[in-house]
């Protein structure tokens, strides 16, 4: 059996020169080769180490490596390589020819002559200075996201696409109380209520079919029982396949923001209610006058018909005064947040037997036209009534000559509802037009400029949109679009 291949012909009879053969496998290899001999003199070095340290073979050959910079730990190498002992991938520094700093992989291995005696040394190189700056890189960046998931106050996960838990940052504990071990491995649901976990499935496709991030509020109990209240925003994290594989949340403590918005809303409202309070006891007045003639009426009038029809009259007047005092405290008294399915026409009467006394003061008629089925919204209708109060509130003192408050109600497609409420003021200048909403600016001598602002909060908290048009001599149209429940249309 034949053993032996030609290289540089097709016949056993081809002839090649060995220098030829070791030269083209230097000048070939990717690594920097060097041939030292036993007295320790450069005989060969291929293109590659030039490349690498800069030095040429006039440089090197014919003199020894003790002339150049080394590590001390190079002699002793050298020493027991021409003992036979051989070293593999070495990560040394050495110095390029311009004093710059490398990092190298080196191998030093003996060279063996046909009778097995060692007649050289070879080196074997590998530049690694990109690799390593690379690696130092990315330590620094890892130490760096650990010192700033390990200090910061934001709470952060990684989950997967399951929503199991991969990664809580410490700031768990200092915010809700909870140690990352005791989140690490379970899923984001546990700690959610259903409503919640419903929503963060729907949060999580969204990311999925948009690759935008998403927002999820969540309020917790602590171990000390105290509320508090955090804003999720939810990112994706890509694979090398540019595909989503898991999420990443940064999550923050916003209780002094939601307290701060409670109080600002808390402040328009009492505004609000302060402001109505006159036009709530004139209307409550009228009752009033009707009850003391007819109650002196009973006193003197013996016929019993006369008496029931009196009577009649009194209770008629009695339940005016009591629908208008509970609709009043139904505004003036603080709801707990709550979502609940109600009718947005119910809603809006309601708002308009709160703001009625106020329309007549300013001889203004209030004309709601509505379509004929039921809109049913996920909302909290106090906070609605409070937004709807005051557009209505601003349509009434834009008019001090009296006229006429439209409000009108239309359904669009795809769930969506659009509550109109127009006026016949005097309107709004352009330029002080696109101020509107900014806290505590105000178009009012007496006003405190939140009105604006914390309606329009609620309103992107209903996920929905608020838009002003005003023209100055004709009117104002403050517009609102809410989501409505196709479902609950009847």
């Amino acid at each position: 059996m034949r053993n032996n291949f030609p290289i540089f012909g097709q016949d056993d009879t081809t002839i090649y020169n060995p220098d030829e053969l070791l030269s083209l496998f230097l000048d070939c290899t990717a690594d920097g080769f060097a041939i030292v001999d036993m007295e320790n003199r450069f005989l060969r070095i291929n293109h590659m180490y030039t490349e690498i340290f800069g030095y040429t073979e006039e440089d090197l050959i014919g003199r020894t490596f003790h002339e150049f910079s080394n590590p001390e730990v190079v002699q002793e190498i050298i020493s027991e390589v021409k003992n036979g002992k051989a070293f593999t991938n070495m990560i040394t520094k050495r110095f390029h020819k311009d004093g710059s700093l490398l990092d190298i992989a080196v191998s030093y291995s003996p060279f063996r002559n046909k009778q097995g005696e060692i007649i050289a040394i070879i080196a074997i190189y590998r530049d690694i200075t990109k690799l390593v700056s690379m690696e130092n890189e990315l330590h620094r960046t890892r130490e760096l996201y650990e010192l700033i998931t390990e200090n910061t106050t934001d709470m952060i996960l990684v989950i997967n696409k399951d929503k199991l838990i991969l990664y809580a940052s410490p700031s768990h504990e200092k915010v809700i109380s909870l140690k990352p071990e005791q989140i690490v491995g379970k899923s984001l649901g546990e700690f959610l209520t259903p409503e919640e976990d419903a929503v963060l499935d729907l949060k999580l496709k969204e990311i999925l079919e948009t690759g935008e991030p998403q927002i999820l509020r969540k309020k917790f109990i602590t171990c000390d029982l105290e509320s508090v209240y955090t804003e999720y925003s939810f990112s994706p994290i890509y694979n090398e396949k540019k595909e989503i594989d898991s999420f990443v949340s940064v999550g923050r403590n916003i209780t002094d923001r939601v307290k701060h918005d409670a109080s600002i809303r808390n402040l328009d409202r009492l505004s609000v209610t302060g402001q109505l309070a006159a036009g709530v006891a004139h209307e409550i007045r009228n009752p009033l006058t009707a009850l003391k003639g007819f109650s002196k009426l009973l006193q003197t009038c013996l016929d019993k018909e006369k008496q029931e029809g009196y009577l009649a009259i009194i209770m008629n007047e009695l339940d005016r005064i009591d629908m208008i005092v509970n609709e009043f405290m139904s505004l003036a008294k603080p709801q707990a947040i709550q979502y609940v399915k109600e009718d947005l026409k119910s809603i809006l009467d309601s708002t308009i037997n709160i703001i009625h006394p106020q329309g007549m003061m300013h001889n203004v008629q209030i004309i709601p036209t509505y379509p004929d089925e039921r809109i049913m919204l996920s909302c909290n209708p106090h906070q609605l009534k409070q937004v709807f109060l005051n557009f209505m509130k601003n349509a009434i003192e834009s008019m001090p000559n009296g006229g006429n408050v439209v409000i009108d109600l239309q359904k669009k497609v795809k769930g969506k509802v659009l509550i109109s409420i127009s006026d016949e003021g005097t309107g709004i200048e352009p330029d002080r037009l696109r101020y509107l909403g900014s806290p505590f600016y105000t178009t009012k001598d007496k006003g405190i400029g939140l009105g604006l602002t914390v309606s329009n909060k609620i309103i992107q908290e209903h996920d929905g949109t608020m838009k002003i048009v005003s023209e100055i001599g004709q009117g104002t149209n403050v517009i609102v679009e809410l989501e409505c429940l196709e479902d609950d249309i009847t």
